[in-house]
């Protein structure tokens, strides 16, 4: 047996701060669980988002495809709309740019810049980009447009999360 002993008043202080512990976590940790379980659920929707594109309508002229898809932030859920520039190049493979603007966040549009036909035009600052996306130097985009993901499901057209050409 020790030598050192418990005396009545410590050992009533350990038990009530042990069973004060146990209360006060059994309390805390549904309210942490409420906090924290809509931000780490899974989600089921998958990576890819349909769009109504057919792939055998895609042709070597970019079109603009807009697709939607519901967005969770924590407990609030919202419909937000994205816009892809789709088309099929010289070897038959799909490409999918993103039409935002490097520049400054602009939206460019295909074919709208009658003095230089046929590349993105972003009109906040006349940027402008090649059909493929890369930035035409001497204009204000530093970096090409973002790449979308994409696969091919029943016919039509899915699209990833836009990403950043390496």
């Amino acid at each position: 047996m020790s030598k050192h002993r418990v005396s009545r008043r410590q050992f009533l202080n350990y038990t009530l701060t042990g069973v004060g512990g146990f209360m006060a976590a059994g309390m805390l940790m549904p309210m942490v669980r409420f906090a924290l379980d809509p931000v780490l659920a899974a989600d089921a929707g998958g990576d890819f988002i349909p769009t109504k594109q057919k792939i055998a309508d895609l042709t070597t002229e970019p079109v603009r495809v807009d697709f939607t898809f519901k967005q969770k932030d924590a407990w609030y859920e919202s419909e937000v709309t994205n816009t892809a520039w789709v088309y099929k190049n010289d070897k038959g493979e799909i490409v999918a740019l993103s039409p935002v603007c490097k520049h400054l966040g602009c939206t460019v549009d295909w074919n709208a810049d009658k003095a230089n036909p046929n590349q993105f035009f972003c009109p906040c600052h006349m940027g402008r980009y090649e059909k493929d996306g890369t930035n035409i130097p001497g204009t204000p985009p530093m970096a090409p447009l973002d790449v979308y993901p994409y696969k091919e499901k029943d016919g039509y057209l899915h699209l990833g999360k836009a990403k950043p050409r390496a």
